[in-house]
């Protein structure tokens, strides 16, 4: 899942409670813990809450669409919900268990997970007062398939599990519900009977529940209010909000009780505030400035726009106020697969010679903001291991080393090359120039090229202009299985208008696809472990990405904000869902 510098994602829960203790809740940091509390535990309804977005818009609020952990975050706490979902626990254990949201339970498989069944609840309304059927969540799967319309979205699992051929073209032979080509196949494969879904899978997928808790891709739609890609900011909601007028890219929007919503159905949402107030376009030092001094609106604010590191010296100032926790996510970089100068190798290891992690992290606050990462999966999935050649590199680069490789680089001397990342904040262009300022001593000539208001609709075309870029990610749920496929296998990354996740267009080919294969299929958790580890190994030896760091969440809310915690289990962010104000 996309981190949002901006790109949510699943980090193992046990080791990101620990994460909290460790870093949120000692006397050295002044934080108040991942699960701290302001004025009550709970808070009483009413009052108006604000939530900073910042510079970086949201690029999708179409279900099928979205797959910023941000915008997971939120919109599954205020106006969506699906057949199950995650608790508001920072127990390790119990808030990464699924329970029944729109749903009558957690779902049934007689067959190890090859068939999954589950029953909507026939008390739930979407927010003009109709009943949320069955027949909505087979047609909000079924957008998953129209890949030229619904883009960005992780659709990759459905293609890779449900019970659907694929093409020559290696998609699906199912088109979606706007061309319906082989519709009966899609029809077979997911099926409803009165208010029961069913979702036959061509081999098991045990951990299915976790997925549709984890992300909004199996979230119900409503067929009749479809309008395809002018849907992308459309929100037909089914939570405890609902938008107030239209969403305005870069401005934001409002959101209000959904009357339709019935608390009584709803196990996992307070729904405390009157009002959502959603703001983008605020430069994270501005909103810092408001949030330090406790002012006006602010004092009803939270945001997961990180503090600047400028500020850093202010935290004892606001401990009461302050949260840091060890987020599920790994920055890295990757090559452009079909720039002309890093479709050589050479050339790609000269980069990643000459990738000076250090200098990105001490840029961008120091070790109150990042710890090094030796591979793109976070430490605290299980089947991690630290990628060895990675690790082999120093942290500074190795400036000889590089010189000498791109001097085997075919491409034209001097090598020019554009970094394109998520820009517009001066911390964010200090990391890009400390990058440049490496890579330009050991040889190249470097461009910055930096995007504000969209990033990864940007960077997901396959013609994007651009020869490295940026990029963050964290496991979707606990598995290897939700990082190494979704950005790096060539079956699932193939749309002619979208890369999906695979950013750098890298191919891998029959080696790297029937490798993850092969780890998927391996029920020994020990050896998928060491499966995956291989699956990494060739990753690395092609330069399909380099590393930077594990990024580490430091927020600050305002004054009036009741109960505020931060969904340590799941992804970090703050859990809107319990969050209220005080009057």
């Amino acid at each position: 899942m996309a981190i949002s510098k901006k790109p949510f994602a699943a980090l193992a829960a046990s080791a990101l409670a620990l994460s909290v203790a460790a870093c949120g809740g000692s006397d050295d940091n002044g934080g108040g813990g991942g699960n701290s509390d302001n004025k009550s535990a709970a808070g009483s309804k009413g009052g108006t809450a604000i939530f900073f977005n910042g510079v970086r818009n949201t690029e999708h609020w179409d279900p099928q669409r979205m797959y910023i952990g941000r915008d997971l975050n939120n919109s599954g706490r205020l106006f969506y919900r699906s057949l199950v979902a995650y608790p508001a626990s920072n127990d390790a254990k119990e808030g990464t268990t699924p329970v029944a949201d729109l749903a009558t339970d957690t779902g049934k498989t007689d067959d190890g997970g090859k068939t999954w069944q589950f029953t909507v609840r026939d008390d739930v309304k979407w927010q003009d007062g109709k009943p949320i059927t069955c027949e909505d969540f087979k047609y909000g799967a079924s957008r998953n398939f129209a890949t030229d319309v619904i883009i960005g979205g992780p659709a990759n699992y459905l293609f890779t599990y449900l019970d659907i051929p694929q093409g020559k073209d290696g998609l699906p032979v199912y088109d979606g519900p706007y061309k319906k080509d082989n519709q009966d196949l899609f029809d077979k494969a997911v099926t409803c009977d009165g208010q029961t879904i069913t979702y036959h899978m061509k081999k098991v997928w045990p951990d299915f529940p976790q997925s549709i808790a984890s992300l909004r891709y199996l979230d119900p739609y409503r067929q009749d209010l479809d309008k395809g890609d002018a849907s992308n900011f459309q929100i037909i909601s089914n939570g405890p909000y609902k938008l107030d007028g239209n969403w305005t890219e870069g401005t934001g929007g409002t959101f209000v009780r959904n009357e339709n919503w019935d608390e009584s159905t709803d196990p996992i949402r307070k729904a405390l505030p009157d009002k959502w107030e959603f703001r983008e376009g605020d430069q994270d030092e501005a909103i810092y400035d408001q949030l330090l001094a406790d002012s006006g609106d602010a004092q009803f604010g939270v945001t997961e726009r990180r503090l600047p590191p400028t500020d850093y010296g202010r935290i004892d100032e606001v401990k009461d106020r302050y949260t840091q926790v060890e987020s599920p996510f790994v920055d890295y970089l990757l090559p452009n697969f079909n720039s002309p100068v890093f479709k050589d190798k050479a050339c790609r290891e000269a980069l990643a010679m000459a990738t000076s992690r250090a200098s990105w992290i001490q840029a961008g606050g120091g070790d109150r903001a990042f710890k090094p990462a030796y591979s793109v999966i976070n430490p605290s999935v299980p089947g991690y291991t630290e990628n060895p050649k990675f690790k082999s590199i120093p942290d500074e680069g190795d400036p000889a080393g590089a010189k000498a490789k791109l001097a085997e680089c075919s491409a034209p001397k001097p090598v020019k090359i554009k970094f394109t990342y998520s820009g517009g904040t001066p911390t964010s262009d200090k990391q890009a120039s400390a990058l440049k300022d490496a890579w330009d001593k050991a040889g190249f000539v470097t461009e910055l090229d930096p995007l504000q208001d969209t990033y990864y609709s940007v960077i997901q075309k396959p013609d994007a202009d651009f020869d490295v870029t940026w990029a963050g990610w964290g496991a979707d749920w606990p598995s290897v299985g939700t990082v190494i496929p979704p950005l790096f296998d060539s079956r699932i990354n193939i749309t002619k208008s979208s890369n999906g996740n695979d950013y750098g267009n890298y191919k891998g080919g029959p080696e790297v696809d029937s490798a993850i294969d092969a780890a998927y299929a391996e029920a020994d958790l020990d050896k998928a472990a060491q499966d995956w580890a291989g699956v990494d190994a060739k990753l690395s030896d092609d330069v399909a990405y380099i590393p930077l760091e594990i990024t580490i969440f430091n927020f600050l809310h305002g004054s009036k904000i009741t109960g505020y915690s931060n969904n340590v289990s799941t992804n970090g962010y703050a859990d809107l869902a319990v969050i209220g104000v005080s009057k």
